[in-house]
């Protein structure tokens, strides 16, 4: 079951690049994000790789590391499905794990947290995630 939401984020792409593939494209994007994760502001540095799939969805990985106001940390690796949207945006769906020793941010190291991630055709980006009770 969706539980309540525990974070949301915007941010913008800040570097891509074209992997050497057997095949389908792969792209490695990077990107930067501030907002909040459990009522936390903090700021989320990643890179996720993204392959092309058959019927045009994308499947990604990534890992990044979430920077609190407070000075905390937090580690993440995640996956999910992309589709492409009108004027060049794109639409993810998937789920995040986290690590973390930081109090404020403890009880993410036992949620399994999905998101949808959206890029505009600038490279703008906005993000929520939710706890999946």
């Amino acid at each position: 079951m969706l539980g309540d939401i525990i974070g949301e984020e915007t941010g913008r792409i800040t570097t891509q690049r074209v992997l050497s593939s057997d095949g389908a494209p792969r792209v490695e994007t990077s990107f930067q994000a501030s907002g909040t994760l459990l009522g936390v502001p903090a700021t989320d540095i990643a890179t996720y790789e993204t392959v092309m799939r058959p019927g045009g969805t994308m499947y990604g990985e990534g890992q990044g590391v979430l920077m609190t106001a407070d000075g905390g940390s937090a580690t993440w690796k995640g996956q999910g499905i992309g589709r492409f949207g009108p004027e060049g945006s794109i639409s993810y769906r998937g789920a995040l794990y986290y690590q973390t020793t930081h109090e404020s941010l403890l009880r993410l190291n036992d949620v399994a947290a999905v998101f949808e991630y959206e890029v505009d055709a600038d490279g703008n980006t906005k993000g929520q995630l939710w706890e999946w009770k």
